[in-house]
């Protein structure tokens, strides 16, 4: 597995118009490798590694591209489209050593940018419909009920600390809630059809519970709308 960042540079047109479509994010994201990746068959659904990417807004001027994926991709014609072709390029990292490393009772730093849905009927007769979570109340919810099989729990913050007396009780921030809508062919109909998703970005602070769940976790990602910059889940070591 390999863990890669991309500075995008967001002075280029085409860098906006990368930003503007996640359908189009997710086509360049797979043309950095030659080979598509390709699943193990073999494996539950969705526990298999694979392509993953998000985009992480720090700021105005510094937005990275983070992608993790079974091959070392070539981000050759993102550099020339939407970095710095002279001064540019990106980092890939070897991302198993990393994975390798993570113990039971090891608590990390994380972010993760999700698509928190859930399914919902009206009446019995009726067909369950996938609906998106819009407050961050529900966000949190729906990324604490993940915790157990995902092989982590989000550190719960001292009585003392807690600002609020409900739905302050754990180390986490619900931020960056946004509604995209894009176009998508879609090959039964033969036709263009409007994909809408809601997305909202997680940080905190994790404990490991289950290091094997959470390596899938971070090779096989979390939720859905995992091809279009949505489960990808990255840790950092906490410091002091």
């Amino acid at each position: 597995m390999f863990l890669t960042r991309f500075r995008v540079n967001t002075a280029r047109a085409g860098a906006r118009r990368l930003l503007s479509s996640p359908q189009l994010l997710h086509g360049a994201v797979m043309a950095s490798f030659a080979e598509p990746p390709q699943s193990n068959p073999s494996a539950a659904s969705g526990s298999a590694p694979r392509v993953l990417w998000r985009i992480d807004h720090n700021s105005r001027s510094e937005v990275l591209l983070y992608l993790v994926g079974p091959q070392r991709p070539d981000l050759t014609h993102l550099v020339e489209q939407a970095g710095w072709p002279t001064t540019g390029g990106w980092q890939t990292f070897d991302y198993g050593a990393f994975l390798a490393g993570i113990a039971a009772g090891s608590t990390f730093a994380f972010r993760l940018t999700a698509n928190p849905v859930h399914s919902i009927r009206r009446n019995p007769d009726e067909p369950t419909k996938r609906t998106a979570h819009l407050t961050q109340r529900h966000q949190a919810a729906w990324l604490l009920k993940q915790q157990q099989r995902s092989g982590f729990t989000v550190v719960e913050k001292a009585p003392e600390r807690r600002l609020l007396p409900e739905g302050d009780e754990h180390e986490l921030v619900v931020h960056r809630q946004q509604a995209v809508s894009f176009g998508k062919n879609d090959r039964v109909k033969a036709g263009r059809r409007t994909v809408s998703l809601v997305t909202a970005t997680y940080d905190g602070r994790l404990r490991v519970t289950d290091p094997d769940a959470l390596r899938r976790t971070l090779t096989a990602g979390l939720g859905k709308a995992k091809a279009y910059g949505c489960g990808l889940m990255t840790l950092a070591p906490v410091r002091g």
